[in-house]
């Protein structure tokens, strides 16, 4: 599978991209029509990288719902073969729908999947899943009783070369027994093409619970992490006076239950030089290894870059992964739906990431109460 720029992959835009791949026959998982899926509520343009995932490891896209039309005629334009439904009722009353996959407004996407779910299909929601710990005992509950699937797109990692690799070596023992995770997740605000329910903290839960769950599925990934706490977490709006409900800056300590620990610093300040939304970066330390992610640039040299800097007992290397992994995930997830197996990631790993961003949030949260406000402070 090799991957390649498209015209409707804006990299300097993370909230539109949608990472695609030049797939091969024989690398898609299912014959046409084998695997049918619908996609609805398109909120947040990551729901063109949840369907063009499938899609391409070689899932049917069938239907379509969205109550605001000009959100649904771009849709349809990038995806013709979606029909539009005339509500999202229709979606979950279509017996050939197997998957729902979609991106509202954060704090509405556990009742969607709720619903999809006792609907008896699986569901695949844009990150962060959850906007309080309440919704997700409740979807922990629904899922429990259904046997349904409630899958969350954590794209800095299903979606990225680089951070999937890394995850591969890792388990081939590149780097040992990882010791500590560090990542960097810096993003392009775009604050003029931004919804406004973006800079309401009630609808998409705060930044550690937001952008940070990328964070955290990371390190318990990485780590081989099935416990973990919170050990320090902060949140501020240190740049962005005009919009009060935003935090742009967020930062979390973690400990796992193995010892393993992890450090994430997350913001809205990426400047507008830079020709990605994101240097994101991750840096592993083992006890035979060191490795560094770079997810999506390597800066003032390669862009896009999806690259892995290795080093052990007996080599030092670079990986190029552009181009040479593709996105394995989709066509994981896909089987996993048919065969109700758990290989592209276990439901309880999909919660856990969720829970330990959300209670960083109220960690911090109960911090930021405490503080002054931290816009145009002064020393």
């Amino acid at each position: 599978m090799q991957t390649q720029p498209r015209d409707h992959v804006r990299i300097a835009d993370g909230a539109r991209y949608a990472p695609t791949s030049v797939v091969k026959e024989e690398d898609r998982v299912v014959a046409p029509g084998e695997f049918q899926f619908a996609a609805a509520y398109l909120d947040h343009g990551h729901i063109y990288g949840q369907a063009g995932g499938l899609v391409e490891a070689g899932g049917t896209l069938t239907r379509v719902y969205d109550p605001d039309r000009t959100r649904l005629e771009a849709f349809c334009a990038r995806f013709p073969q979606a029909k539009p439904a005339d509500s999202f009722e229709a979606i979950l009353a279509d017996p050939n729908v197997q998957l729902v996959a979609a991106a509202a407004v954060p704090s509405e996407r556990a009742d969607i999947g709720i619903r999809v779910m006792r609907a008896d299909k699986d569901y695949f929601t844009d990150k962060s899943p959850f906007t309080t710990l309440a919704q997700l005992q409740r979807a922990r509950a629904v899922a429990q009783e259904t046997r349904r699937k409630y899958m969350v797109y954590y794209s800095e990692r299903l979606h990225n070369e680089a951070a999937w690799h890394a995850g591969e070596l890792i388990m081939q023992g590149a780097v040992g027994r990882v010791l500590h995770v560090l990542i960097t997740a810096p993003h392009r605000l775009s604050a003029d093409s931004r919804p406004s329910w973006f800079f309401e903290k009630e609808k998409y839960g705060g930044i550690l619970t937001d952008i940070g769950s990328h964070q955290v599925e990371q390190f318990l990934t990485y780590a081989g992490v099935a416990d973990a706490s919170v050990a320090f977490a902060r949140v501020a709006n240190l740049g962005h006076p005009a919009y009060p409900g935003l935090e742009d800056f967020g930062e979390f300590a973690l400990v796992a239950d193995s010892g393993a620990g992890c450090y994430a610093r997350l913001d809205w300040f990426t400047p507008d030089g830079l020709p990605v939304w994101g240097d994101g970066r991750t840096m592993i330390v083992g006890t035979d290894g060191t490795m560094e992610v770079r997810k999506y640039t390597d800066i003032a040299r390669q862009t896009p870059a999806s690259k892995i800097f290795l080093s052990n007992g007996t080599v030092t290397t670079e990986i190029d992964c552009t181009g040479k992994i593709g996105y394995p995930y989709f066509g994981l997830l896909i089987r996993d739906v048919m065969h109700r197996t758990e290989r592209a990631m276990t439901q309880d790993h999909a919660f856990l990431a969720a829970e330990l961003s959300m209670r960083a949030q109220a960690l911090a949260d109960r911090g930021r109460d405490r503080q002054a406000p931290s816009i145009g402070r002064t020393h």
